[in-house]
């Protein structure tokens, strides 16, 4: 499963498509160069169960610690995710 990233300036998204349908989509908008804010995770009912709403937020997790940004869960899943991933501490907005 390949998350992809597509962003313009003061939004974007992470997602996974497959034969050309996006079956998980995770938006954020950027607040700042140091600060993006989850506000949407969605996931198809044939992605349902197999972690691919985590393995989006992940990705997002990944890529504020390779380019330094913090991250705001507004959306209630992503949420969930920090609240149930004390590692990713590091890149929770304060």
């Amino acid at each position: 499963m390949e998350i992809q990233l597509e962003q313009t300036d003061s939004k974007g998204a992470y997602f996974i498509e497959q034969e050309g349908k996006r079956l998980g989509e995770m938006t954020f908008s950027k607040a700042s160069d140091n600060l993006i804010i989850i506000d949407h995770t969605e996931v198809s009912d044939e992605l349902r169960g197999t972690g691919a709403g985590k393995k989006l937020v992940t990705a997002a997790v990944e890529d504020a610690r390779k380019h330094g940004f913090k991250i705001l869960p507004l959306c209630p899943f992503a949420k969930s995710v920090f609240d149930k991933t004390p590692e990713f501490g590091d890149v929770l907005s304060k």
